[in-house]
């Protein structure tokens, strides 16, 4: 039941809004700095070792119990510089959250207020289905590759195999961004990821909302 729950959660059709979300690839494409499945590749890889092991570190944290949700939130904050991928990162934990109201709707939600960050809630939900701090780790770390590999394959108009092959090819740096985020709390950022971000907000008529 576990492994199941997690695949659910781990599932691009979750109703939660990460499918409008492409975590800055439309921004790094439209500024040329990704052109093709190499530069995909690249820029997956780049984001799982920053924002993927910021993001999973602080799951695994409020799955373990180490962070309440107020301290988690605010842990997430200081962890990302940018505003506009803090927002980005609301955005889908509220998107998260109501999803999470339905499916637990014996658990107390209230302490995570309206808009918490997508990394806080997606702790408390490896909870709630008897996750480990490192498997709940890597649902995020998957969903942080996937959702900005599934941006590009739509931008570049890219061969869907190619794309799901390049994930498999980063399915071990995943697991390993995991485990080393369920070993404490991450302290990094990458400041292009930032820009990139930044720069999205302000461009005129974008496909994706980050």
């Amino acid at each position: 039941m576990k492994l199941s729950t997690l695949f659910v959660l781990a599932d691009s059709r979750l109703p939660a809004g990460g499918h409008v979300h492409s975590g800055g690839v439309e921004e790094a494409i439209a500024s040329g700095l990704v052109r093709d499945l190499a530069g995909v590749e690249a820029f997956l890889r780049r984001r799982i070792r920053t924002t993927g092991l910021v993001g999973a570190s602080i799951a695994a944290a409020v799955c373990a119990g180490a962070l309440d949700q107020v301290a988690a939130d605010d842990e997430t904050d200081a962890r990302t510089p940018s505003p506009a991928a803090r927002e980005a990162s609301r955005a889908q934990g509220r998107g998260l959250l109501r999803l999470a109201k339905h499916v637990w709707p014996q658990q107390d939600w209230s302490p995570f207020g309206r808009r918490p960050h997508l990394p806080v809630v997606t702790g408390a939900v490896g909870g709630c289905c008897d996750a480990t701090p490192e498997e709940t780790a890597a649902v995020l770390v998957y969903a942080t590759m996937t959702g900005s590999a599934t941006a590009a394959q739509r931008l570049l108009a890219l061969d869907p195999a190619d794309v799901t092959a390049a994930t498999v090819r980063l399915a071990p740096l995943c697991d390993e961004i995991a485990a080393l985020a369920a070993t404490g709390l991450a302290d990094l950022s990458d400041p292009l990821l930032d820009v990139l971000a930044q720069r999205h907000i302000e461009r005129d008529r974008p496909l994706f909302v980050s």
